[in-house]
């Protein structure tokens, strides 16, 4: 019998540093007003020198266990999902498996831009399922200040630093009730990829490069696409847009974020946003505004809650899931 992913915890961390829309006036052409009218961004955290990616996933990993009352001892599956590895190889997963103290089963790191803590989840919710392993890790990190260009404005002031962490347990039907991790839904399109992506790699340049964007062409593309996700996991789990409680959306943009929320008819007060003061922060976004709704007691106990991402590739995906 095929058992249920059941969210016991979760955690997040952000970097000390912050950096304000005055701050990126003094480096770019912009203005706090600029961007915040075109993103609904006012600042952003980012990495000192010699923080790593895996420092921020292990500090949202120990939160999240705390939560769910274990330790490392109980976890077998670490999934880190990020593009901002520490290393070409070996995995920021396997990295941070080590500096918890897991060590059981398996980690390795997903790569999906900005949808790949949907990915993740969705990753971890098979396994668990199968009873191939106990209990996951599953944590978005991202160190995106150390791929951009400090020089475009219409990408650097877009991105943060951050990490966000689930802790999933595989549970029985009678134990889990209607808990758990209930539909998900993945795509790309491999022909958009030249609206957002790095130019530079291992392959290619034997160099990091940086974010190049299509801005204009990725809003048109997310609005629609995301929305259909949406309407695509709601439907296979058999429910509508009136049964959810608490929309956790990728906070890529607030223009893009209303746009759905308009188009699914959802009420903005459903909406966990932290976009404000965190900026796009890619694959740890989601379980950081999920964090944030948990902390302030929004999100509780036997909530619906719908994710949604968008990232590079292009990369689309949602998840449904009971608190």
């Amino acid at each position: 019998m095929l058992k249920k992913a059941v969210i016991l915890g979760c955690g997040a961390y952000l970097p000390e540093k912050v950096l304000t829309n005055d701050d990126l006036s003094k480096m770019v052409n912009t203005s706090d007003e600029w961007i915040r009218e075109r993103t609904g961004i006012r600042e952003r955290h980012v990495v000192s020198e010699g923080e790593l990616t895996s420092d921020l996933a292990v500090k949202a990993a120990t939160e999240a266990l705390e939560a769910a009352g274990l330790t490392a001892s109980d976890i077998d599956l670490v999934l880190v999902a990020t593009t901002t590895p520490d290393l070409t190889f070996p995995s920021t997963a396997a990295i941070v498996q080590a500096k918890l103290g897991v060590e059981e089963g398996a980690a390795f790191d997903i790569q999906a831009v900005c949808t790949g803590f949907v990915y993740a989840l969705s990753t971890a919710e098979k396994f668990l399922a199968t009873g191939q392993h106990r209990r996951a890790l599953v944590i978005g990190a991202e160190t995106f200040s150390r791929i951009l260009d400090w020089e475009d404005r219409a990408t650097c002031v877009l991105f943060g630093d951050g990490a966000g962490a689930f802790v999933l347990e595989a549970q029985d039907s009678e134990t889990a009730g209607d808990r758990g991790v209930m539909q998900s839904y993945l795509r790309c399109d491999g022909r958009l990829v030249d609206l957002l992506y790095v130019d530079g790699g291992v392959s290619s340049s034997q160099s990091t490069g940086h974010v190049r964007m299509q801005g204009n062409k990725v809003f048109r593309e997310a609005v629609i696409r995301i929305s259909q996700a949406m309407e695509k996991v709601m439907a296979d789990a058999g429910v509508s847009v009136q049964d959810i409680d608490w929309f956790v959306p990728h906070q890529a943009n607030e223009r893009i974020i209303l746009g759905v929320v308009k188009k699914l008819d959802l009420r903005r007060e459903q909406v966990i946003s932290t976009i404000a003061g965190q900026g796009n922060t890619s694959a740890a976004s989601i379980p950081l505004a999920y964090h944030a709704g948990v902390s302030d007691g929004r999100i509780k106990q036997g909530d619906l809650v719908l994710l949604e991402a968008m990232g590079g590739g292009l990369t689309w995906g949602a998840a449904l899931l009971r608190a």
